[in-house]
C-alpha cells in the first residue's frame, strides 16, 4: 500500500526537490540576500553573523578585490581605490553626472591618478553635494569612449559601476550558496521603481557578470509590499515610502483578491540618506572651522563620522562628534534642521504620486503606509510621514531587510517552489512611451502608470505618394513635442510598397517586459516586411530627469495642447498644399476653367501665407476648411475622370456583379 506524503502549509512536499532561489536587494549603502526556508523568508548572514553587506568595493595593487565591511575599512585610508554608492551611477554617462554637479563644502577634491583630467574621489558618495546631485567632476571618473558609461580610475584600471556591482552581487551569491549548501537556480534583484531602461539593463548586466541568472527585476516598493501584505491576504490601498541611502521611491499600490497593482509611482533617483550625511558633514566642518577640504581621505573621515552621528541620533537627543583632535556635539534638533529640506522633497513626490493615482491623502482610501530603507529610522522621517498620510506607518519588519524579504518570496514563486497564482504582481512604467509623428509631435503608445508587462500596437501610414520607407523614432516623456521628450532609439522600416499617401498601413508595436525593458517593432501589413529594435540606451537619465519631465508636463499642459493643435493643423495644411498643388499642375487646366483655376491657386497662396505666419491653430484650421470646400468640385471632377479612364475599353457589364 502506497503512503501519501503530506506537508505543512507553505512547505514543500518534497524538500529534496526544492530549488534554491534568492531575493537580492542591491542597495546604494547596503545590500542583502534572502531566501525562503520552511515557508518563511529570511535574510542570510555572513560568517560573522552580519546580514547587511556594505555596498563598498576596494581594489588593491596586487589584484585583490575586497567587498563589504573589509572594503569599507579602506574608505578613509585609500578612498581613491574604494568605490562607494556606485548604484547612483548605474547605467549613466559621465556627462550626466558632471552636468548635475551642485554646490557644497565637501565638493572640491584632488589626489589619485585621475583619468581624462577629472579630479577627486571615485566614490559616488563623495561626488554628491548637499543638494543631492551626482557628480563626475568631483569624482575620479572617466567616460568610456565606446559606451559613454562613467568609469572610475583605480589601481586595477578603469572600473565601471556594472563591474563594481557585479562584485557585490557575486559576494551575496557566494554567501547564499554557502548558507544553503547548493548552487542558485536564480535570483530576483530589486531596483528603484524610477530606474529607467538603461539603469535596469545595467543591473541585469552586473548580475550576468556575476554569474547569476536573473529571474526578474522587481521594483523595491513592490517587494516591500509583497513582504508586508500579499501573503497575509491584505486588501486596500497602500503607500510604500522608500528612502534609502541614495534613492527615494514612493509607490501607491492597490491589493485586491490576490492581485497586486501599482497605481502610481514617483520619487527621485538622486535623493537619499547620503545627502543628509553630506549636509551633516558640511555642518561639522563648519563647526570645526575647517576650510574646504581637498584631501579625499579627510573627506571620507568626515562623512563616516557624520553617518555615525546621524544613526546615533535616532536613539539619542545629543551625540558627541569627533574627528582627529576636534570634539563637538550635535543635537537631534540640529540634525532635523539639516534634514528637513530633503524630507520635504520626498513629501512633494508623495503628493504628486497620490494625484497621479487619483487619491487625495485626506481620503480614508489609504489603508496603510509602509516604511522602507535605513533612512526611515530617523524619527523626523517617521514623524513627518505619519503627519502627511495621517497614519502611523508599519514597522514590524526591519526596514533594511523588507525589500530583500519580498524579493525572496517572489523568487520562490518564479523558481517553481510555489504555485504562480499565489502571487500576481503588476508593476507600472514611470513615463509614457511614444513615437514621433509628422510635425515633431509625440504620439503616446503606452501611457505612464500602465501595468507591465504590456504590449500596445497602433497603425500609422505614409505622408507622401510613393513613400517606400518610414523612420521610427521612439521617445519617452509626457510632453506633446518630441523636442521636449527624451529620445530612446531610432530605426527605419524599408520595403514599403509605393502607394498613394495614406494608403500604406504600418503597425508599430511597443512591448515592455516584466523587467521594464522595451522592444519596438514596425510591420507593413500588406507585405509583412518588418523591422524591430530592443531599446537598451547606453546611459540613463540626468539627476531628477524623470521628476523634471513630469513637472514640466503639468506646468506646460495648456501650452502644450495649443502647440500640438497648431502642429497638427500645420501638418494638415502641408498635406493639402502638396496634394492640391500636384493635382493642379497635372489636371487643373484640363478640368477647371480659368476662374476656377485662379480661385484655387489664390486659395493655395492664402493657406500657405497663414501656414507660415499663424501662431494659433484656429485661423489655420478655418483656412484649411475653406480651401477644402473650394476644392470639392475639382476633387469630384478628378474622380469622374479617373473612373472614366478606368472604364475606357470595357463594357459596363464587366463591372457589374452577378444578378
Amino acid at each position: 500500500m502506497a503512503l501519501l506524503q503530506i506537508s505543512e502549509p507553505g512547505q514543500s512536499p518534497a524538500p529534496h526537490q526544492r530549488r534554491i532561489a534568492v531575493g537580492i536587494d542591491l542597495g546604494t549603502t547596503h545590500s542583502l540576500v534572502a531566501t525562503v526556508r520552511s515557508g518563511s523568508a529570511q535574510t542570510l548572514a555572513d560568517e560573522n553573523g552580519e546580514h547587511l553587506l556594505p555596498s563598498v568595493v576596494h581594489y588593491s595593487g596586487d589584484g585583490t578585490v575586497l567587498v563589504g565591511a573589509a572594503a569599507a575599512e579602506f574608505a578613509a585610508s585609500d578612498s581613491s581605490n574604494t568605490l562607494v554608492s556606485v548604484k547612483r551611477h548605474m547605467g549613466r554617462a559621465a556627462g550626466d553626472t558632471a552636468s548635475a554637479y551642485g554646490s557644497g563644502q565637501l565638493q572640491s577634491s584632488s589626489g589619485g591618478n585621475n583619468a581624462e583630467g577629472s579630479e577627486g574621489s571615485n566614490s559616488a558618495e563623495d561626488s554628491n553635494s548637499a543638494e543631492g546631485s551626482d557628480s563626475a567632476e568631483g569624482s575620479n571618473s572617466a567616460e568610456d569612449s565606446a559606451s559613454g558609461m562613467v568609469k572610475f580610475e583605480t589601481v586595477a584600471g578603469l572600473i565601471s559601476p556594472v563591474q563594481a556591482s557585479a562584485q557585490i552581487l557575486a559576494a551575496l551569491a557566494a554567501r547564499a550558496e554557502s548558507a544553503l549548501d547548493g548552487p542558485l537556480e536564480g535570483a530576483v534583484i530589486t531596483v528603484p521603481a524610477y530606474f529607467d531602461d538603461a539603469q535596469r539593463q545595467a543591473t541585469k548586466d552586473a548580475a550576468t557578470l556575476a554569474g547569476i541568472k536573473v529571474l526578474r527585476l522587481l521594483n523595491e516598493p513592490t517587494a516591500a509590499a509583497v513582504a508586508y501584505g500579499l501573503d497575509q491576504g491584505a486588501e486596500g490601498v497602500v503607500a510604500i515610502y522608500d528612502l534609502g541611502g541614495g534613492t527615494f521611491d514612493i509607490s501607491i499600490l492597490r491589493l485586491n483578491r490576490g492581485v497586486f497593482e501599482v497605481l502610481a509611482t514617483g520619487g527621485d533617483s538622486a535623493l537619499g540618506g547620503d545627502d543628509i550625511d553630506r549636509a551633516l558633514a558640511d555642518y561639522l566642518c563648519e563647526q570645526a572651522g575647517q576650510p574646504v577640504l581637498d584631501d579625499l581621505n579627510r573627506q571620507r573621515q568626515w562623512l563616516i563620522e557624520a553617518r555615525r552621528v546621524k544613526e546615533a541620533l535616532s536613539d539619542s537627543d545629543l551625540v558627541e562628534a569627533s574627528v582627529d583632535d576636534w570634539r563637538g556635539e550635535v543635537s537631534r534638533n540640529q540634525l532635523n534642521t539639516l534634514a528637513k529640506p530633503f524630507v520635504a522633497k520626498t513629501l512633494r513626490a508623495c503628493k504628486r504620486a497620490l494625484r497621479d493615482a487619483g487619491i487625495g491623502k485626506e481620503v480614508a482610501e489609504i489603508g496603510s503606509v509602509v516604511l522602507v530603507g535605513g533612512s526611515t529610522r530617523m524619527p523626523l522621517v517617521r514623524q513627518q510621514v505619519a503627519e502627511f498620510f495621517a497614519l502611523e506607518p508599519l514597522l514590524s519588519i526591519d526596514p533594511d531587510r523588507v525589500v530583500a524579504v519580498g524579493a525572496a518570496l517572489q523568487a520562490d514563486v518564479l523558481v517553481g517552489n510555489k504555485p504562480g497564482d499565489e502571487m500576481l504582481l503588476l508593476d507600472v512604467i514611470p513615463l509614457s512611451l511614444g513615437i514621433e509623428t509628422m510635425g515633431g509631435l509625440t504620439e503616446k503608445i503606452i501611457h505612464r502608470n500602465t501595468t507591465i508587462p504590456v504590449m500596445r500596437a497602433q497603425e500609422f501610414t505614409t505622408f507622401k505618394d510613393g513613400q517606400t520607407a518610414m523612420a521610427v523614432h521612439v521617445v519617452q516623456g509626457e510632453r506633446e513635442l518630441v523636442s521636449d521628450c527624451r529620445s530612446l532609439a531610432r530605426f527605419e522600416l524599408r520595403g514599403i510598397p509605393p502607394m498613394l499617401a495614406g494608403a500604406a498601413k504600418v503597425q508599430v508595436s511597443y512591448q515592455v517586459d516584466a523587467d521594464g525593458l522595451l522592444s519596438v517593432s514596425a510591420r507593413e501589413t500588406a507585405t509583412g516586411v518588418e523591422a524591430r529594435i530592443d531599446v537598451k540606451p547606453s546611459y540613463g537619465l540626468d539627476d531628477g530627469e524623470i521628476t523634471r519631465l513630469l513637472e514640466d508636463s503639468y506646468e506646460h499642459a495648456r501650452e502644450d495642447m495649443g502647440v500640438r493643435a497648431l502642429r497638427e493643423q500645420q501638418v494638415e495644411a502641408d498635406r493639402l498644399i502638396e496634394d492640391l498643388s500636384a493635382a493642379l499642375a497635372t489636371q487643373g487646366k484640363a478640368l477647371l476653367d480659368e476662374d476656377e483655376y485662379h480661385c484655387l491657386d489664390v486659395g493655395l497662396q492664402e493657406l500657405a501665407a497663414v501656414r507660415k505666419s499663424s501662431e494659433d491653430h484656429r485661423p489655420l484650421q478655418s483656412e484649411i476648411e475653406r480651401l477644402a470646400h473650394l476644392s470639392e468640385t475639382f476633387a469630384a471632377r478628378r474622380m469622374d475622370a479617373a473612373i472614366k479612364k478606368a472604364m475606357t475599353g470595357h463594357r459596363l457589364e464587366e463591372f457589374e456583379g452577378p444578378a
